[in-house]
């Protein structure tokens, strides 16, 4: 499919991906083997926009993994400069991102360990976000939709693509040179299941993060922690 390649900004640099390869195991597979920091491949396609970042942290993992939240920040960012202003766009703690109310993809990260006290060799995050339905009929998935569905059918995956790049890149440097607070704050009003009670990751009322990025679950009146890292993807 020849569409056209997606400008990155400076320190990141992009690579398609071949038909049918999931660029969040084409990025694991290079960051096993040594790529360097700033790679980001992604699929060329018109229906889903799915890309992985390849980044190379100096800190432990407990610390690392708050770039999730960073990149999940850039994605909301992003939908929030090319989407209509009326469409709202939130977060489901851990992975899951909502349009209009309605799930539309999800962030995913993996690393070389599972130890927080570990430094990580590499830390990957990955977006996927449907454009199109792959079904005919709408409705048959109503907690469930696409950016075509939600009014940004004039939205294209490498527009996206382009503009998460740089919105992530300009908060990883705010988050590098400021810590996690910033993030923190910037993230909180955005995640659509805080203060509720959920079964979704764990039972529980969200009641917030604690200075690491955990997320703080109230249950029986007692407040229990949940890292982010008990939910990556395995290498």
């Amino acid at each position: 499919m020849n569409i056209a390649s997606p400008q990155f900004p400076p320190l990141l640099r992009g690579e398609a991906v071949k038909a049918g390869v999931d660029p969040f195991d084409k990025a694991i597979s290079k960051a096993i083997s040594g790529v360097d920091s700033g790679q980001v491949y992604y699929a060329d396609a018109i229906d889903v926009l799915r890309a992985a970042l390849v980044l190379a942290p100096e800190t432990t993992l407990d610390e690392a993994v708050q770039a999730v939240y960073v990149a999940q920040i850039g994605l909301a960012e992003s939908l929030g400069a090319l989407a209509p202003p009326e469409v709202p766009i939130h977060f489901v703690w851990p992975d899951r991102i909502k349009v209009n109310g309605a799930l539309c993809g999800r962030v995913r990260f993996a690393a070389d360990t599972d130890a927080g006290d570990s430094s990580p060799k590499w830390l990957v995050i990955g977006i996927d976000v449907p454009f199109l339905s792959s079904h005919s009929e709408p409705g048959v998935t109503p907690d469930q939709t696409t950016l075509h569905d939600e009014g940004c059918g004039e939205i294209t995956p490498m527009a996206l693509l382009e503009s998460w790049s740089k919105h992530t890149l300009l908060w990883l440097t705010y988050y590098l040179d400021g810590g996690f607070e910033r993030v923190h704050k910037e993230w909180r009003p955005r995640c659509d299941s805080l203060g509720n009670d959920t079964g979704y990751p764990v039972e529980g009322t969200l009641v917030g993060l604690d200075e690491q990025g955990r997320m703080l679950v109230r249950r029986d009146g007692i407040t229990h922690s949940v890292s982010l890292i008990d939910y990556a993807e395995r290498a």
